[in-house]
């Protein structure tokens, strides 16, 4: 009897037949999948490098043209190329750590570990006008998830130029707004150290914040969580850099 007699044979409304038929479909289908991950990896990857890059052009406003580009991987690596003239990792102590690459450090990773231990990356950008900026990842937690962005500061270290935050899962119109250019636009020129060159970091003040602090923003209305949830990630975040920070303006007083 040949194999395919043997198959007409099979009894199609027994428990085997239909166990085995429903692994062998588990299997088929589960070989697809990995087969179109496989598959769609580089792609997915190019994605990812792609919108991390516009955010950290975005916080030096130099993201225009972007969702106009037909080739975006392209445009905005070449974007990065002519703007992000340094990428470095930092310590705690203020030390450089050689041999990590600051683009590709997961910084969720890095907050998870002793402060002692994080590897704390830092973009330099270099504006058409010759300024320089420093750029500093930052990711915390808002009301149901994640939230993150980057605070670009002039080279002062202190004055902010530029920030950008997303979220995962905040609930529009209220902590989603953090995502907003109105909300982000707050932080433009505020600074995160006081004249005694103490670090404040900003504060976002429930109802509104005084127009003449310049340590402080407005928070979301109806957003508090998500609103103290980034006060706490900028100071969490900012904090860990001041080690550098001091170091780097002691070089630029000629005291080092």
């Amino acid at each position: 009897m040949s194999i395919l007699e043997k198959i007409r044979k099979v009894d199609k409304n027994s428990n085997a037949y239909i166990f085995a038929y429903a692994s062998g479909m588990v299997i088929i289908v589960a070989l697809l999948l990995a087969f179109a991950a496989t598959a769609l990896k580089p792609a997915q990857q190019r994605n990812v490098e792609t919108e991390k890059r516009v955010d950290i052009l975005k916080s030096i406003g130099e993201a225009n043209g972007v969702d106009q580009a037909k080739d975006k991987y392209d445009f905005v690596a070449g974007l990065y190329s002519k703007y992000i003239v340094d990428q470095l990792v930092v310590n705690s102590l203020g030390d450089t750590i050689k041999g990590v690459d600051a683009f590709n450090i997961e910084l969720h990773n890095e907050l998870s570990k002793p402060i002692e231990q994080q590897n704390l990356p830092m973009f330099v950008a270099k504006l058409d006008n010759g300024s320089v900026k420093y750029i500093i990842p930052v990711r915390g937690k808002g009301l149901w998830g994640p939230i993150w962005g980057y605070i670009a500061l002039n080279n002062d270290l202190s004055t902010i130029y530029g920030a950008t935050f997303g979220h995962k899962g905040e609930t529009p119109g209220l902590g989603a707004e953090i995502a907003t250019p109105t909300f982000q636009k707050q932080f433009v020129g505020k600074t995160i150290y006081n004249e005694a060159n103490q670090f404040t970091s900003i504060k976002v003040v429930k109802g509104g914040a005084d127009r003449s602090d310049i340590h402080a923003v407005d928070a979301i209305s109806g957003g508090t969580i998500t609103s103290k949830g980034l006060e706490k990630m900028l100071y969490d975040c900012l904090s860990s850099y001041q080690a550098y920070f001091n170091k780097l303006k002691k070089l630029s007083n000629g005291q080092e």
